[in-house]
């Protein structure tokens, strides 16, 4: 009731029930007795008024049903059972035969039919690892005709394979359990926890049959940056289209030694929020255990609550107003020879949130026009596994005047990670593949070619003649003139001895940003090296400001909302049916060397000026966490507006006319 919660997600079976079960192996709390905690704390819910959903959990059993049911057990390659890494009295399930199939069927069925729940909260309902048990053998091979591979490898046709047959059982089993659950309750559904790392199920496939999804990122591992659960939900977003995206964040955090009876820090849990919300995610948190050992999380989390709920209309999105768009690749990820490619998509990430640019997520199975028709720029960080179709909406976009900033291996490959012989963007690049991808390269450099005056170059001074050059570079030869050149390639040099340390070439005509300008306007810079990747390992501040202008220089036009002001912000513009909302979030960090927060730093005054469209007529401008109407006036077609301080996270919300 304090918090304004909409919502509540409560365990109620799957490897252990809390409530009455009646069916065989479905094993019973012992120390319940005869109770009915899941039925008493879902009336509790009903009563409040709030919608109410069923956690359960796929992924282990105990000895008994083990003994009954061997043929529900996960096994390993040489036919024995897996037993529960933390929990060895555990077995693991098979998620692809009757375990899931059969009895998690009959749990939803039961719990869905005398509790009448909105829907069901799947954990580890679909873990990736390979399953060597008699039904994962025969029917793997009745549909391939082939052995269950022995690892993941991409280079392995029976990984690719088994890639695909394992996503149509997936999909058979999501069907099963959202026909089973509507056909009792018309208004249910099921929510399957969405994982960090999704590479092992096309994600495309869910905006066909989600109502909504809940990214499973329940904290920052290690010195992960806090604007990842931004770029995650975007991901999220990008999947599901219109309908609603939610983040499942935990007071425990997410390390890898696992304190799940641990609390984190106030601010460490409202900058995470804070950045879901800012990019569009509802916010699902999550408490392990029933027993509150240490109160300072919760308020924090009311008052993160409670400002949510006081804003509630000017987080009701309808759309976005940035105009970038960062097309991430499953793909890629899951067929491409390297392991490391989404270094990549989160250097160019790190740049454009720098370079204060908005930006939006683009999911590789959703390039047609209508979805693209929004964007002035596509960036494909290092998207080497791209199919015919893809590429072909690809240059349809260019065609129409949108712009295409690519890096390194970018349509290299196909779709199943088949490396081809050469690009099949070729031929809006200007250049051809020449050999495999070179290095890691030591001491490399790029020339800063000033005489061009091209944009690409804006904000280096005259003097900086030589940048670094990427760790690794996919040799090329240009298959058309490019009339500027504003980048060149100094090829690398001996690094010891000192009196070794000298340019053997320090000036070339091999363009590192190949700039080309095709009919009806499209703008394309592809650079072929692995300067997003490398910017991710070494946060280079010139490789930032090279990414940020060419996708200026693309885009042709100006980004929605500029921000003038100190430090390291956040950027989101948003439209709703009555209003516009600017989003900053403040990721300054006094921690110095690690990512942890312990307090915000206030920072200010900020400059916002926001594009208006022809039609949009500001009624009223207001700060919502300062509560406050600030300064503002409108000029040559943009809302000019004075933020006077940012401490964590603030609105600036425009009521139209």
């Amino acid at each position: 009731r304090r918090a304004h919660v909409d919502a509540a997600a409560i365990n109620a079976g799957g490897i252990i029930t809390t409530y009455p079960t009646e069916l065989p192996f479905h094993r019973r709390n012992p120390k319940l007795g005869d109770t009915d905690l899941f039925g008493y704390l879902a009336k509790g819910c009903r009563d409040m008024g709030l919608v109410l959903t069923a956690r359960i959990d796929h992924h282990a059993t105990y000895e008994e049903t083990a003994l009954a049911h061997p043929e529900w057990l996960a096994r390993n390659p040489d036919g024995s059972v897996r037993r529960h890494p933390q929990h060895p009295e555990l077995y693991l399930t098979c998620p692809m035969g009757d375990y899931n199939e059969v009895f998690m069927t009959d749990v939803m069925r039961e719990i869905v039919a005398r509790y009448g729940v909105d829907g069901f909260n799947h954990n580890r309902w679909a873990p990736p690892a390979i399953c060597y048990c008699d039904h994962c053998r025969r029917s793997f091979g009745a549909a391939a005709g082939l052995d269950l591979p022995a690892r993941e490898d991409p280079r392995d046709e029976r990984w690719v394979r088994y890639v695909q047959w394992r996503e149509r059982r997936i999909w058979e089993l999501w069907d099963l359990w959202d026909s089973t659950v509507r056909g009792i309750n018309p208004a249910a559904g099921i929510l399957p926890a969405m994982p960090l790392h999704g590479n092992h199920l096309q994600l495309g496939e869910f905006r066909r049959r989600a109502h909504t999804l809940h990214l499973d990122y329940q904290g920052r591992l290690g010195i992960d940056p806090p604007w990842m659960a931004g770029k995650k939900g975007k991901e999220l977003r990008a999947i599901l289209g219109g309908k609603p995206a939610v983040i499942t964040f935990g007071v425990s955090g997410d390390e890898a030694h696992r304190w799940k009876d641990s609390v984190q820090a106030g601010p460490e849990l409202r900058i995470w929020v804070s950045e879901a919300v800012a990019h569009g995610l509802g916010t699902k948190l999550t408490k392990f255990g029933g027993v509150v050992h240490d109160p300072r999380w919760i308020e924090p989390m009311l008052a993160q609550y409670r400002w949510q709920h006081r804003h509630e209309r000017y987080l009701r999105n309808t759309a976005s107003l940035a105009r970038i768009g960062l097309v991430f690749s499953q793909q890629t990820a899951r067929f491409h020879p390297s392991g490391q490619l989404d270094e990549a998509g989160k250097g160019f990430y790190q740049a454009l949130l720098e370079a204060r640019l908005p930006t939006e997520m683009v999911h590789e199975d959703f390039l047609e026009a209508d979805e693209l028709a929004r964007f002035d720029v596509l960036v494909l960080p290092d998207v080497a596994a791209l199919s015919l179709h893809q590429c072909e909406r690809l240059r349809a976009f260019v065609a129409r005047g949108g712009g295409l900033v690519a890096t390194q291996e970018t349509s290299l490959y196909d779709e199943i990670g088949a490396r081809r012989d050469d690009f099949a963007l070729g031929e809006l690049f200007g250049v051809r593949a020449t050999g495999p991808v070179a290095g890691p390269v030591r001491n490399g450099y790029a020339r800063l070619e000033h005489a061009t005056g091209h944009p690409l170059l804006a904000g280096f001074p005259r003097e900086t003649t030589r940048i670094v050059h990427g760790a690794y570079r996919q040799p090329v030869e240009p298959t058309r003139t490019f009339p500027v050149k504003p980048l060149t390639l100094i090829p690398a040099y001996s690094d010891l001895p000192m009196e070794e340390l000298y340019a053997r070439q320090p000036f070339t005509d091999i363009p590192e940003a190949c700039l080309t300008e095709h009919p009806g306007g499209g703008r394309v810079c592809y650079f072929p090296w692995s300067i997003d990747r490398t910017f991710w390992n070494v946060l280079r501040e010139d490789l930032g400001r090279l990414m940020a202008n060419a996708v200026r220089w693309a885009a042709r036009h100006p980004p929605p909302v500029t921000v003038n002001g100190p430090g390291l912000i956040d950027l989101a513009v948003w439209r709703q049916a009555e209003s516009l909302a600017v989003h900053l979030v403040n990721l300054n960090n006094p921690m110095a060397m690690r990512g942890a927060y312990r307090e915000f730093l206030t920072l200010g005054p900020y400059e916002v000026r926001l594009a208006l469209g022809p039609a949009d007529r500001p009624r009223r401008v207001h700060l919502l966490t300062a509560g406050v109407e600030p300064v503002h006036r409108v000029e040559e077609g943009q809302l000019v507006v004075t933020v006077p301080s940012l401490t964590l996270h603030e609105i600036v919300a425009v009521d139209l006319a």
